[in-house]
């Protein structure tokens, strides 16, 4: 899983690509799976991750998230905490 910033680029694809095939030869055992790629991102085309995604044969996703100031706010602990902990 690859998570980004920014806006879907093709050339994520590739380079997840790169990694599955390098879990396949190198670390998946015979009666695994073939592992799957997804990355996220800020933002993205539906329709152009879709005709990329055609020239590639391995198992991959794209999805996009969004994030809530607020929310993260809830889930992070506060400014002196983190201080602390760092």
């Amino acid at each position: 899983m690859e998570l980004k910033k920014g806006k879907f680029k093709p050339s994520y694809l590739g380079q997840l690509s790169h990694y599955l095939h390098i879990i396949d030869d190198d670390d998946r055992l015979e009666w695994e799976n073939a592992p799957v790629g997804i990355i996220l991102c800020k933002d993205a085309d539906r329709t152009f991750v879709e005709y990329v995604l055609q020239d590639y044969q391995r198992p991959m996703g794209v999805a996009t998230y969004k994030t809530s100031q607020e929310k993260l706010k809830e889930l992070l602990p506060d400014e002196e905490e983190m201080r602390k902990l760092l």
